[in-house]
């Protein structure tokens, strides 16, 4: 048996899970059971990508007589499949280790378990897919699947508005690519992806594809403008499928952008790169403000998926210029940042979406205001979700800060592009990531120092319990996984390199054998970072100043009243607010960007109304595209109801000049 013909195995098991959940999932101990069996299986993924990547060979293939009569399904297991079955098989892992605690919770588990094991299992078939219908079957399939997840609590007006989003934007991505997929197979219909990567095409066609590739998976990824579903439908699914739908499932759409842009699609021109820088740095911009000014602990997770996906597309688009340029050391370093933060991601955001998923069972809140003091009340949950906001903060040592280290690493190397358009677009792509990084910390200071600090806000908050040992077990995991992408980065750097060499012919030099876990992407004199020792110097400030200040400061106890801003009271009104915390942000930077809007009411002396103060804010795209766009198509639609009120004549008349038109368009076309 080969290492593709065992992954086919573990992914039809992940389907299998479907049917056995309808008698189950209702059933004591059933919830439990299913989730085991899919972590089981999931980790046996996770697994069988590691070593496929550790140990790489030849691609294996294979062809089972299923899909088109004529063409049947090609499997297809290499280097850059086998690492994002990696991602999917710990992401899949962890999701259902938590699932397993988290479905107690569960209103009701026979809507969501019957599609969690078939959404797991059609995720892992689209990057087996080795050909054009077997990658779009597979890929409607998780889309439909995961839209049944968001739909689970359909009693909720909030969910049925998120999955009608959802349902509408995946239909819309999926024609993208349906189109990319009729150009590159071309007027052969050469469908196989072996066929689709001979094929010659000139530099308009590639552009087409690319664009409908930016627009397909983009759309599921959360690229922006295309990003709206995400921070509807992530709130409303359970949180373990939240963490795998922004830990996992963005990772996919990432993957088919991948597998188009740089093995099938062949060389791209350079000119195309600027689109998917800017695409992406405006994305970072975009989705870690909209993070910054929102009070829903998970939406503004969903809102900061959507900052990381641009970060790896900015890395990605970066990784183009270099290709195209023959520069294929810095491609490799580009590619692998990409890679590298995808990993990463999935860790922390699906670490923090449980965090989330852990409070939102413990208290019944997910308004940040409706929160705070959870660290005495639940205090493991706090200590892991304080790796999870390190990590996503950007900070040292956890992986998060090396993984956009290694994007700035590639960054400072473009003035050697030769393109005077690059040279001057770069810097400046460069500076709105720093700025979306910047932004992510401050918005992840106000996330964790709401939620788990200061005073409770709510009697819910100050009744919560801490949650299972299942759900802990899992988010320790990932939080052990951040560090050790943290202070080992060159471990998982040389893990990466297969994957990269396949869609690059190129990697950044071994790490392992480095000093002190040293990562060296380019040279020692030009750029180095050890997050060991860092790690070490962090642990040693630490413990001296402890040491020092227990040592020399009084031991006297003294006792006072907490600062209260002039406001003395002893609940948790007198706290920093959600809003309050990101007011300086939302004035200076969101009144354009995410329409930021304040009013003030201010009585008159003697005037005894209370004085009120209100803020606002919104997503641009939303208001201003789709809204619109929305409004256009029902009045169209009003008008066109009278068509169906015509006379028998009228609707043959109409027949008749459609069929003439058609006739003439068909004459023209020939």
């Amino acid at each position: 048996m080969t290492a593709l013909d065992a992954a086919l195995l573990l992914s039809g098991g992940l389907l299998a899970l479907g049917p056995a959940a309808l008698p189950l999932a209702r059933r004591p101990g059933g919830p439990a059971l299913l989730h085991g069996a899919a972590a089981t299986l999931s980790a046996a993924l996770a697994l069988l990508g590691l070593w496929a990547l550790v140990a790489p060979g030849a691609p294996v293939q294979a062809v089972l007589p299923l899909g088109l009569p004529w063409l049947g399904a090609h499997f297809r297991l290499d280097a850059l499949a086998a690492f994002f079955i990696l991602v999917l098989g710990a992401g899949g892992t962890a999701a259902s280790l938590y699932g397993i605690g988290y479905g107690r919770h569960l209103e009701a588990p026979g809507r969501v378990l019957p599609f969690y094991g078939p959404f797991l299992g059609a995720m892992a078939l689209v990057l087996f897919a080795d050909d054009a219908f077997t990658f779009l079957l597979s890929w409607e399939s998780m889309s439909l699947l995961s839209w049944a997840l968001v739909l689970a609590d359909h009693r909720n007006p909030e969910a049925r508005s998120a999955s009608y989003v959802y349902l509408l934007m995946a239909g819309i991505g999926t024609m993208a690519l349906l189109f990319a997929f009729g150009l590159l197979a071309g007027p052969g219909g050469g469908y196989a992806f072996a066929a689709i990567a001979a094929a010659e095409r000139g530099p308009g066609v590639t552009a087409a594809i690319l664009f409908l590739m930016l627009a397909g998976a983009g759309s599921k990824a959360g690229v922006f403008p295309l990003h709206v579903w995400l921070p509807l439908a992530h709130p409303a699914a359970p949180s373990h499928v939240s963490a795998l739908m922004s830990g996992v499932m963005t990772k996919i759409a990432l993957y088919g952008f991948i597998r188009v842009g740089f093995d099938l699609l062949g060389p791209v021109a350079w000119w195309a790169s600027p689109v998917v820088i800017v695409l992406g740095s405006t994305t970072a911009v975009m989705g870690i403000l909209l993070a910054n000014v929102d009070r829903d602990a998970k939406r503004i997770l969903a809102y900061s998926t959507i900052e990381n996906v641009g970060v790896i597309f900015a890395a990605l688009g970066l990784a183009l210029a270099f290709r195209a340029n023959g520069m294929t050391a810095l491609a490799a370093l580009a590619l692998t940042a990409a890679l590298f933060h995808i990993l990463n991601h999935m860790l922390f955001k699906s670490l923090l979406f449980m965090a989330a998923g852990a409070v939102l069972a413990a208290t019944g809140r997910r308004t940040l205001d409706a929160l705070g003091g959870l660290i005495h009340r639940m205090p493991a949950t706090a200590f892991l979700a304080l790796v999870g906001v390190t990590a996503i903060a950007a900070l040292p040592p956890l992986n998060g800060f090396a993984s956009e280290w290694l994007l700035f690493q590639g960054i400072l190397q473009s003035p050697g592009l030769p393109q005077p358009a690059l040279q001057l677009l770069l810097p400046g792509a460069g500076g709105m990531l720093a700025l979306a990084a910047a932004l992510a910390a401050a918005c992840f200071v106000r996330f964790y120092g709401i939620i788990f600090l200061g005073r409770p806000r709510s009697e819910a908050a100050a009744g919560a319990v801490e949650v299972d040992r299942w759900s802990l077990a899992a988010m320790a995991g990932l939080a052990l996984l951040c560090l050790f992408g943290g202070i080992l980065p060159g471990a998982v750097l040389d893990t990466l390199a297969p994957a990269v060499g396949l869609a690059t012919g190129g990697r950044i030099p071994p790490q392992l054998g480095n000093s002190w876990a040293t990562l060296v992407p380019v040279t020692a004199g030009q750029s180095s970072y050890s997050g060991l020792l860092v790690l070490a110097f962090i642990t040693f400030g630490a413990m001296t100043s402890a040491w020092l200040v227990h040592r020399l400061a009084s031991h006297r106890l003294r006792r006072g009243p907490a600062w209260d801003c002039g406001f003395p009271l002893t609940d948790g009104r007198s706290q920093y607010s959600a809003g309050g915390f990101s007011q300086p942000i939302r004035r200076a930077l969101g009144g354009t960007l995410v329409a930021a809007r304040e009013h003030v009411v201010m009585p008159p002396p003697g005037d005894m109304r209370p004085a009120r103060h209100a803020a606002e804010s919104g997503d641009v795209a939303w208001m201003r595209l789709y809204l619109p766009a929305a409004a256009a198509v029902g009045g169209l639609a009003t008008r066109l109801n009278t068509l169906q009120f015509l006379t028998i004549r009228r609707y043959l008349g109409l027949v008749f000049v459609s069929l003439i038109l058609l006739l003439v368009g068909l004459t023209q076309w020939n």
